[in-house]
């Protein structure tokens, strides 16, 4: 049995909820695992459950994919004694996703991607969903349309365990350095990446991906949902809780995203303690799939686990009228400066986003980007690149 976790009941508000949320740090144990049958797994690629917190006082799995990468000599033609992994958290439609796992096995990083809503990789019947198991938790009810449930019983409770309790397996295998072991998910998986990076501080980087915290005000279908959940805005919201992040962090979209504002987006990366840098890649699309076709999350991360910080991050940003300067340090060359921009009003999502070329220039390990605004901006940011890799400044309206 997983062990319990102890809460204390404090009068008024939300205060004992946020403490029986904080608890959930305390999973420091690997769960019990053991191989799932039925699935097409090999001695370092297996489907796996591993046991979960109970839900409605019955004991829960986790179905995931569990990979470890070949044996290869490093650049210096030395076999690592181990190697650094990832937690993969799927988005709305997702599930725990075997090919992701391998596209970081490929990079040399073992990975664990989870199911997070008690389903399997296997279709269902009519072919439109995940076949469920028979040891699920909940599955996801809207924007936190459980709220009135019983709070233990609420799905992004449980998600967060999953993913903590994920991360304490991993970090627990022989072959892998507990102290480079990051954290990637991709839209709601970025959401509840954002969450649990304010809870697990173990983690030694974190890409969120859309996904991010205060959304009670955004200007579509989240703000809507989220405007009276005072569940969200007093136990659950990212936002509360970014303080305490001092792992570096990728914060990984695109400027057109309809679900995740570019302005909620920027709040949440400015709050977190540790460093960060942006990466906002112009029609990149929202899925599993444009993500883990760019190479922007799999750089970050050779670069901390590498190097233990980010191959680039703005430095400065200073705007005096329409003039901006953009300061980035890299330890990469940079090139193709532009600035992005929208003279549109409404949801960023929805916006006309435009691109005009700046003049960028390199003194050692800085570049520095100059760019005039142009009359009528409403929101903006400056891109560079370095090969097939974008880097952005923080995000301006």
């Amino acid at each position: 049995m997983m062990p319990l976790i102890s809460s204390s009941v404090c009068e008024g508000g939300f205060s004992s909820e946020r403490k029986d949320f904080e608890a959930l740090a305390g999973l420091v144990e690997a769960p019990a695992m053991e191989e799932a049958t039925g699935f097409d797994s090999s001695e370092d690629l297996k489907a796996i459950y591993f046991e979960g917190l109970d839900y409605k006082g019955k004991p829960t799995k986790v179905f995931a994919w569990l990979g470890m990468p070949e044996v290869k000599a490093g650049k210096a033609g030395k076999i690592p004694a181990k190697v650094p992994a990832m937690v993969l958290v799927h988005g709305g439609g997702g599930t725990a996703f075997k090919d992701w796992v391998q596209r970081w096995n490929k990079r040399g990083y073992a990975a664990i991607s989870i199911a997070v809503e008690g389903q399997t990789d296997k279709r269902s019947e009519d072919g439109e969903s995940w076949r469920k198991h028979e040891w699920a938790g909940p599955s996801r009810v809207g924007i936190y349309g459980d709220a009135k449930e019983e709070f233990k019983d609420q799905w992004m409770y449980h998600a967060a365990a999953d993913t903590i309790l994920a991360h304490s397996l991993i970090r627990s295998l022989p072959r892998v350095d507990a102290d480079k072991v990051g954290l990637m998910g991709i839209s709601w998986g970025g959401v509840i990446t954002s969450t649990v990076i304010g809870l697990d501080d173990r983690f030694a980087f974190a890409i969120p991906t859309y996904g991010c915290g205060d959304l009670s005000e955004a200007q579509n279908q989240y703000g809507k949902s989220l405007a009276n959940n005072s569940t969200y805005k007093e136990v659950y919201d990212p936002l509360l809780r970014f303080d305490k992040v001092k792992m570096p962090t990728l914060w990984f979209s695109w400027p057109e995203d309809k679900h995740f504002p570019m302005d909620k987006f920027a709040n949440s990366y400015k709050a977190v303690s540790g460093s960060y840098a942006v990466s906002l890649i112009p029609k990149m699309g929202h899925g599993h799939g444009p993500p883990w076709g760019k190479p922007d999350s799999y750089a970050f991360a050779e670069s901390i686990t590498e190097h233990g910080k980010p191959w680039c991050r703005q430095e400065s940003l200073e705007r005096e009228g329409n003039k901006v300067v953009v300061i980035f340090e890299s330890s990469e060359p940079l090139r193709e400066p532009v600035l992005v921009y929208s003279t549109n009003e409404g949801i960023t999502g929805q916006r006309k986003w435009l691109e005009v070329i700046a003049m960028g220039t390199k003194k050692g390990n800085a570049y520095t980007v100059q760019a005039n605004l142009p009359e009528g901006v409403t929101g903006w940011f400056v891109n560079v690149k370095c090969g097939e890799l974008t880097m952005s400044s923080d995000y301006q309206q």
